[in-house]
């Protein structure tokens, strides 16, 4: 069987996988106390909101392991900017939010 060396050329980097720091999976929070599932998916909800690709690490059926929130390394520090603007809202801010979106 005769091989063609140019298609060998041409095939050799198809092959590579393709990789970037940028898109990394890096814990933004993490915690394993009672109410950890429940932050855990309003951060979730937060971000996604946002735009940013997140990541729940975690079981309930093992409370003693934590649940973690996980974002590609290049939007952690947009995240960690979104979570710190939804904490300084407070409650009140997430009241407006909801009766803006019921109008």
């Amino acid at each position: 069987m005769a091989q063609d060396p140019d298609r060998e050329e041409e095939q050799q980097g198809q092959d590579e996988l393709l990789t970037s720091h940028a898109l990394d999976m890096v814990t933004l929070w993490s915690s394993s106390m009672v109410t950890a599932e429940i932050e855990a998916d309003m951060i979730r909800g937060v971000l996604e909101s946002n735009g940013i690709p997140v990541m729940v690490v975690g079981a309930s059926q093992y409370p003693n392991l934590p649940f973690e929130v996980r974002v590609p390394r290049g939007k952690f520090k947009e995240a960690e900017e979104l979570i710190e603007q939804a904490k300084a809202g407070g409650s009140e801010a997430a009241t407006e939010a909801e009766a803006e979106s019921e109008k």
